[in-house]
């Protein structure tokens, strides 16, 4: 790890007056559209954003953020007052994970990276202190951790430099190190001592707003068994609460967040289908009267203040992810930030203990916008930087949330992005699946999307059957279906967009990663009839080859039983088994550091349509992800794709 300052890093705290938005009741500030003269080169797209995640020092002097420096991330410290210089950390070989501050003087980063271990290629993970000036970097338990040393339980909120830290100390099963035990560090020195010695099957510690270590979750992955453990305070031996054993074994309500009230905590439950929030009895684990939810979507989280004993607020996710603030004063400043920005959206990413000083994102799903600092006492935004500013804060593609009937009557609600200044008729379409399964699309900035639509694409995110968000009914709508239903759902997306008259029906090409990959591969192998090609990033090809890598990692069992349910035969829905099936040109793209997809899915792929004689082309990225997070392995990807989709699918 290279610590050292960037003295040229665009001097980000003397451009907090770079920009001014009033927050007090005063009229929308304008806005600005993207011309439809020629687009912007790839180039501005494949930019990785500049900056990411910004967390507020408890005193709101400084903040941390993920930064890109040259198309390489890096970890930044900076004073918004403009005082010193920034502090830059380059992580290295490390992914940099998370960060928190700890006190006004120190943070705690979680890093993770792949290292040879007895023979085998493992994925490690670290927890490090930094100091606020970059002067001194501790890793915390270094010469005990095994693989997982990055579960911070707890954060102390008195000043003092100490986190409690969930970690491992062997490799071996049949150690007690294996389970974690969970250790009081003083992030300044590394110092510790243990406060829960490790359990035999329990992986998962967690701890209240005072530190103290109140429940554990036991697995044991031969008998597909759970155990929810509890104690009401340290003084008291854990109990079991509650059992539950199979593959589809369900603890039932659980705690989300303790309450300081003896007895009482938070649950995220889906009594209703979706989820809402609920207080629990943890004696009874009965829920009471819903506090709050929203009507056909899910909940995505909460947020606590500073003591984490309080509750602030609830994440969740319609058309676009918002925050129902319950604390008054942030619901208030909130109402004046939306009032200010128009027809943009404002986000409340990170603010200091006293709430006095926040940092706020302005952008929406047709811009990738900027961060702004803002002071209560000032009511005023000062721009602090934007994301892309090779796109600027102009808007770009309209989004919008379209929903159609598959053809068994299901409604899916997908995301519509369209080129600007196009009249939206007959285009030429991209059908782009998201990932996961188990996640969705929603209306946020995205630079895959937004550069298709500038090239002259109408670009179509289904959130298809098996998709989070829509409540547990939808998701298990998806079981057993990869491939097969969940695959008619696209194809059933591309008829409703031509039956519009949106979209051309004879210029329709498939585009996704990861799971969407998979779909790109379904697509190109049985569906010649809707689509012209077909674009996979880090696509699944072979099921059964995924299920033995999945299930060769610890409880390895449940990642097998997860895909097995995926479909009654893994092997018929595998492209790779049907490679004389495809019926249209293919782009393969993958990354050869991609820890969750091996390359080896594409790589066989490849192999395979080769021997049949089928058309396709086949790059590797060396030094690439699962993730993009090199901006090289980003410009090379729109390249390609751009280039590919001239040929067969000319807009």
């Amino acid at each position: 790890m290279i610590l050292y300052r960037y003295w040229q890093a665009l001097a980000l705290a003397s451009a907090i007056s770079a920009g001014v938005v009033h927050a007090q009741g005063a009229a929308p500030v304008a806005d600005t559209a993207a011309t439809t003269a020629a687009p912007l080169p790839a180039e501005a797209f494949a930019t990785l954003p500049f900056l990411q995640a910004p967390a507020l020092s408890p005193d709101g002097t400084r903040v941390a953020l993920r930064m890109a420096i040259k198309g390489e991330q890096r970890f930044a410290i900076i004073r918004l007052d403009g005082a010193s210089n920034p502090v830059m950390i380059n992580p290295g070989p490390n992914d940099l994970n998370s960060w928190a501050w700890v006190n006004n003087d120190w943070l705690v980063a979680t890093i993770g990276t792949t290292a040879p271990v007895e023979g085998d290629s493992w994925y490690l993970r670290r927890t490090i202190g930094i100091s606020a000036d970059g002067k001194k970097i501790n890793v915390l338990g270094k010469d005990v951790a095994a693989q997982g040393a990055d579960d911070i339980l707890w954060i102390a909120r008195d000043g003092s430099p100490h986190i409690r830290l969930a970690l491992q100390t062997s490799i071996y099963r049949d150690a007690a190190g294996f389970w974690p035990e969970v250790r009081d560090f003083d992030v300044t020195n590394g110092h510790s001592v243990q406060v829960q010695p490790p359990r035999t099957t329990v992986m998962d510690w967690y701890a209240d707003g005072t530190g103290t270590v109140r429940s554990g979750l036991a697995y044991d992955d031969d008998a597909r068994s759970y155990r929810l453990l509890y104690r009401d305070s340290a003084a008291q031996p854990f109990r079991t609460l509650v059992k539950a054993k199979g593959k589809d074994a369900d603890l039932g309500n659980t705690p989300a967040m303790f309450l300081p009230e003896p007895g009482k905590a938070l649950s995220i439950s889906d009594a209703d289908d979706v989820t809402a929030l609920y207080p629990l009895d943890l004696a009874t684990l009965k829920t009471g009267p819903k506090l709050f939810g929203v009507p056909g979507y899910d909940i995505d989280g909460i947020i606590t203040d500073d003591s984490g004993t309080r509750l602030v607020g609830v994440n969740y996710t319609d058309t676009r992810p918002r925050t129902h603030w319950i604390d008054p004063a942030l619901a208030d400043i909130q109402t004046k930030l939306d009032a200010a920005v128009g027809t943009r959206t404002a986000r409340i990413v990170s603010w200091s203990k006293d709430f006095q000083v926040l940092i706020v994102h302005v952008g929406g799903p047709d811009r990738p916008g900027a961060y702004y600092v803002y002071r209560q006492a000032e009511g005023v935004m000062h721009m602090m930087a934007m994301v892309n500013e090779a796109l600027g804060l102009k808007a770009y593609g309209p989004v919008r949330t379209v929903k159609y009937k598959a053809r068994d009557g299901l409604e899916i609600s997908a995301v519509l992005t369209l080129p600007r200044g196009k009249d939206p008729k007959n285009l030429p379409l991209i059908l782009l699946p998201h990932g996961g399964p188990f996640a969705r699309d929603d209306e946020s900035w995205d630079w895959w999307t937004q550069f298709l639509a500038s090239r002259g694409y109408a670009v179509l995110q289904p959130n298809y059957r098996g998709s989070s968000g829509y409540g547990t009914a939808f998701t298990k709508k998806g079981r057993g279906q990869w491939g097969l239903a969940m695959q008619d759902d696209l194809t059933d997306a591309v008829k409703w967009a031509a039956d519009s008259g949106l979209a051309d029906a004879k210029r329709v090409c498939i585009v996704g990663g990861s799971y969407g990959g998979y779909a790109a591969f379904r697509g190109a192998q049985r569906d010649g009839a809707v689509y012209r090609c077909a674009v996979s990033f880090a696509g699944v090809s072979d099921m059964p080859a995924m299920l033995r890598y999945d299930g060769s990692f610890l409880n390895g069992g449940r990642s097998k039983d997860y895909l097995r349910e995926q479909a009654p035969d893994l092997k018929a829905v595998s492209p790779l088994y049907g490679a004389a099936q495809f019926s249209m040109p293919i782009l393969i793209m993958h990354g050869k550091k991609d820890t969750v997809v091996p390359v080896k899915q594409s790589r066989d792929m490849a192999a395979k349509l080769k021997a049949a004689g089928k058309p396709y082309i086949y790059i590797e990225q060396p030094l690439g992800d699962h993730h993009f997070t090199r901006q090289a392995d980003r410009l090379e990807f729109l390249k390609a794709m751009e280039a590919f989709l001239k040929e067969h699918n000319p807009a």
